[in-house]
């Protein structure tokens, strides 16, 4: 077994898209129209499958962002991270370090979801 991704509901397909965009991901397909509205499948460059799906039916705006605590991407050098994010408009928190090379920051989407940014320190296994 294994997870195949995670579909978070949110209120404004476009917005959403040009944020999770902007952190990296990239649209691999639609499914329009389905009991749960629209489906919009993103994955990381280095991810070999679908990790998020974009859920939207504007008849269902979010309201609640309570069940999802936060999502949480790897990247290879924070700092330089962060300073690609600001180029294009997403704010990170500052980077605090947790450990010897381990580094974390936060970002929030659209719709108040929270996004953990982690740099392992190397050696570390994947994961």
């Amino acid at each position: 077994m294994r997870m195949l991704h995670l579909g978070l509901r949110v209120t404004d397909l476009e917005r959403s898209l040009a944020f999770y965009t902007a952190v990296g991901y990239a649209e691999v397909g639609r499914v329009p129209e389905t009991e749960s509205g629209s489906l919009t499948m993103l994955k990381l460059p280095g991810d070999p499958y679908v990790s998020l799906e974009l859920v939207h039916d504007p008849a269902r705006p979010v309201e609640d962002i309570g069940a999802v605590d936060h999502l949480v991407i790897q990247v290879d050098d924070l700092h330089a991270t962060i300073a690609a994010l600001a180029a294009k408009g997403v704010t990170a928190e500052p980077p605090s370090e947790l450990g010897e090379r381990f580094w974390t920051s936060w970002l929030t989407d659209p719709d108040g979801y929270r996004i953990e940014l982690v740099q392992w320190p190397p050696g570390h296994p994947p994961a």
